[in-house]
């Protein structure tokens, strides 16, 4: 073995066999030629690369599928499971796999190659990632049984993703030795192994008892964290004290002045409480409100945090409730809302629009429409070409901020809002600004039906640069703030249109009209307040002289 790791450690070639793997991940160390260990005098000659046939599955510059590359050694006691060992740390697959053009959608395999457990080779397909703000999936069904062969191109399974739920097609043709997650399965982390296939029908039935390894990363790749010594693992962890302040405990001050925040001087006052009996866990030793609720809990009230919660955990046995579970969809909508408004500085801005002359205008168009066989138009669809032409005018709204500069998009990509029973969905229609009403309502109407049937793909959703909200029409509210879409800097909340009396020019005189208000929320970041009253003042034009969107 000695020679061995001399001569990984001095060959040039040999040093960058792992670099050649990582170049072309899907290379793969399939067996290792015999031929080449007579040759043990040829210098530098230490490893040869020879190509066995064609490269199936070659496809954008990569390769999918299982291309087998022979690693011909001049060493009599190289160690060939050393080198299969190190061939799959390094390894990693990854491949397309989308349904129906889902680009840019990853999923990980990774090729086996056991010396140990003598299991024959075999590939392990991870948790593909099917949307860039995926972190987790679900599996809703598969399509597929243990045993089945498969081909490139067949449909694996259905996978929920945070967005629809959507196929996973197969890479490479072999068996399905090991579903490792069944139907139902719920939070696989995306790279996660969910299923083992081979090459051979006969090696089905070793994998009947197998189990991912847990030592590696949901991508296949080991954890860098360190592995803790014999002297650590056998030191018990001592559990961290409860945060409860002792009276008999005075806290090091500095002299004699004692450090605390306004809002636990306030409370200690209003309860009597002595600062100097309270142990400060705040920075530098100060007391804080915690500290003065943790002192009335343990000392004035005698009653201890844990029972506290306790009793809390018994009060809510006596409620009747049920838990629903969340969807991905759900918790990646809560999460992205959650950092909007975390991170994102909001502010508001209402205007009412007249819709009377948008109301005729509907009518006549409708009229057409009904006469030529074509989609009923709606206040909304209206609404999204006026975004569309008024982000045109004022392109300033129409982008996004980074933390070096802010991004000014040429194309207008309008969302809308579609609420669902799986979640709330934001399919987008693409190049609003250069399409006609007709054809914006057909892809608005399409798209809301497959938000509805949970079939979207990320095409239909992403790539968006504004967002439209509409709860006037179909739910009546009259108006409401919207939260941004993140990237995006702003979103339009649509109220819902109401008629009015309008005074005339005279005492006596007056009319009616339909008014609808809108909200615009901007992020301060990108939009100035003059830069979007400018934009809702475009917008207003368009809505109460519809005609001009027809220019």
């Amino acid at each position: 073995m000695t020679n061995a790791t001399y001569i990984f450690r001095h060959s040039r070639k040999l040093r960058n066999a792992q670099s050649i793997l990582r170049n072309e991940p899907a290379i793969l160390a399939r067996w290792f030629s015999k031929e080449a260990f007579p040759s043990i005098d040829k210098g530098d000659d230490l490893l040869k690369i020879r190509q066995h046939g064609n490269l199936p599955g070659k496809k954008d510059g990569g390769f999918v599928g299982g291309s087998l590359r022979t690693f011909s050694c001049s060493a009599k006691d190289l160690d060939i499971s050393t080198i299969s060992r190190t061939t799959r740390k390094t390894n990693p697959v990854t491949g397309s796999v989308f349904s129906s053009g889902f680009s840019c959608s990853k999923v990980s395999l990774r090729r086996g190659f056991s010396t140990d457990s003598g299991l024959p080779p075999h590939q392990e397909i991870g948790m593909p990632s099917l949307s860039p703000t995926m972190t987790e999936g679900n599996i809703a069904r598969w399509l597929k049984k243990e045993g089945d062969k498969v081909t490139p191109g067949e449909v694996l399974c259905e996978v929920e993703t945070d967005k629809a739920t959507v196929e996973m097609e197969c890479m490479e043709e072999g068996y399905i030795a090991k579903i490792i997650h069944g139907d139902g399965a719920n939070s696989i982390k995306v790279g996660e192994p969910i299923a083992i296939t081979v090459e051979e029908e006969d090696d089905i039935a070793k994998f009947k008892d197998y189990k991912p390894s847990s030592s590696g990363s949901a991508d296949g790749v080991k954890s860098s964290e360190p592995t803790p010594t014999k002297k650590e693992a056998v030191e018990p962890v001592s559990s961290p004290e409860p945060k409860i302040s002792k009276v008999d405990q005075a806290p090091p001050q500095s002299g004699d002045r004692l450090f605390a925040s306004p809002l636990a001087r306030k409370l200690a006052e209003d309860n009597n409480v002595p600062l100097s009996s309270i142990k400060g866990t705040g920075p530098d030793g100060s007391i804080v409100k915690a500290d003065i609720e943790d002192y009335l809990a343990s000392g004035k009230k005698g009653v201890s945090a844990p029972v506290s919660k306790a009793q809390d955990a018994a009060a809510m046995k006596s409620l009747d409730y049920t838990d629903l579970p969340l969807s991905q969809i759900r918790k990646v909508t809560a999460s992205r809302l959650l950092l909007s408004k975390q991170t994102i500085p909001h502010y508001y801005l209402t205007v009412d629009t007249c819709v009377d002359k948008l109301m005729d205008l509907r009518s006549q168009l409708n009229s057409l429409q009904e006469s030529s066989g074509g989609k009923r138009i709606s206040v909304n669809d209206l609404v999204i070409k006026a975004c569309a032409l008024a982000l045109r005018k004022v392109p300033q709204c129409n982008s996004s901020w980074t933390n070096d500069y802010i991004r000014q998009y040429h194309n207008i990509n309008i969302n809308v809002a579609v609420q669902t029973d799986n979640g709330l969905f934001v399919p987008v229609v693409r190049d609003a600004d250069k399409k006609g009403l007709s054809k914006i309502s057909e892809e608005v109407k399409h798209l809301a039906q497959k938000a509805k049937e949970n079939s979207l793909k990320p095409e239909d959703y992403e790539g968006g640069t504004f967002t439209v909200s509409n709860l006037g029409g179909p739910f009546g509210v009259k108006q409401f703030c919207a939260i941004i879409n993140p990237p995006q800097s702003g979103i339009l909340a649509v109220g819902s249109a109401e008629k009015r009396v309008v005074p005339g020019a005279g005492p006596d005189q007056f009319k009616f009209a339909s008014f609808m208000p809108v909200t615009l929320s901007c992020d301060h970041r990108v939009i100035d307040g003059a830069i979007g009253a400018e934009w809702l003042k475009a917008f207003k034009g368009y809505i109460e002289n519809p005609e001009s969107m027809l220019l």
